[in-house]
């Protein structure tokens, strides 16, 4: 097995903390941060020159045609998959005779997935991937990621999503102030999906009840049906409204038999759901899933596979 290091440990930032990460050739790797951070691990990447960063701002031709632009980097990277296939491949084989200005951002996201897959550069960096495209281009990156796994090149993921670093990745870590710290994944056998050893959903009676969050020195109420989900963040629970986050002073599983009664879910280890704000099940490539929230920004967070089952006897699926 190889590995790319990125040793960062004697680095002088105000904003990043030292650290070093090993990517290996088996695994996608992503780091979840806040965009300061994020913007300067790019700055840092951009400054190590064994490193190109795939961050979707140039390289394009806005007046040639979707198939022009991909034959011209096929023939510039000597891209040894024949120019065909690359088009099926990215999903662009249906508009490969669009001029690039006027696709979709989803479209053109796509052309720049083919360019940078063609590149072939090693370790392959990618920042924010899937931010703001449709459910067919991050499937098409997903099954980008499968390839570029198989073909043995280590990846990293730069995301300020926790879903997406949870979709995207093997190996996930949250990097702060104190440091890079290792994300918990639910990694979890194939016969322990099929073990129907999950209790009951079984809601009690519903008496009145807030949840207390804390913001700045004030404490504010929260009915819980205006929740969209709660998240867990270094050990502590977070409520999630219309992306705007709030501190509980309690941790996951804490709240969790709290909030059973109300139509709340555990669907993964990091999160619980409203199951009343649930619009859509999605299904992604690597055969791992994802629930759409029906508030104002349609969040997406991620259901284990352990989940799915349950989920689908809950809606009668």
């Amino acid at each position: 097995m190889t590995s790319f290091k990125l040793d960062y440990e004697i680095m002088k930032s105000e904003i990043l903390p030292p650290f070093s990460l090993n990517l290996n050739e088996s695994n996608i790797t992503g780091i979840y941060s806040d965009t300061d951070m994020q913007a300067e691990l790019i700055h840092m990447l951009y400054n190590d020159s064994d490193v190109t960063v795939c961050d979707w701002k140039d390289g394009l031709y806005d007046r040639l045609t979707v198939a022009d632009n991909v034959a011209f980097y096929h023939k510039w990277f000597g891209c040894s998959i024949p120019l065909p296939e690359i088009l099926v491949l990215f999903e662009l084989h249906m508009c490969a005779k669009k001029p690039l200005r006027k696709c979709s951002h989803s479209e053109k996201r796509r052309v720049q997935y083919a360019k940078y897959f063609m590149m072939n550069t090693y370790p392959m960096v990618f920042q924010e991937p899937i931010h703001g495209v449709d459910v067919r281009t991050i499937n098409t990156f997903i099954n980008m990621l499968k390839r570029i796994t198989n073909n043995k090149i280590p990846a990293l993921i730069l995301v300020s999503n926790m879903e997406h670093a949870l979709l995207l990745s093997d190996v996930a870590y949250r990097l702060q102030e104190k440091g890079l710290q290792e994300i918990e994944v639910d990694n979890v056998k194939e016969e322990d999906v099929t073990t129907g050893t999950e209790p009951a959903f079984t809601p009690s009676t519903v008496n009145l009840f807030k949840i207390p969050a804390k913001i700045d020195d004030k404490v504010i109420l929260f009915d819980p049906l205006e929740i969209d989900y709660i998240e867990s963040q270094d050990g502590k629970a977070m409520i999630v409204i219309n992306d705007e986050s709030y501190a509980l002073d309690s941790t996951l599983a804490e709240i969790e038999n709290k909030l059973e009664a109300y139509g709340f879910y555990r669907c993964h280890r990091s999160y619980i759901v409203n199951l009343q704000k649930v619009r859509e099940i999605i299904t992604w490539s690597k055969n791992t899933y994802s629930l759409r929230i029906d508030n104002r920004v349609k969040s997406t967070i991620p259901l284990s596979r352990t989940k799915i089952q349950r989920i689908q006897e809950m809606f009668n699926l």
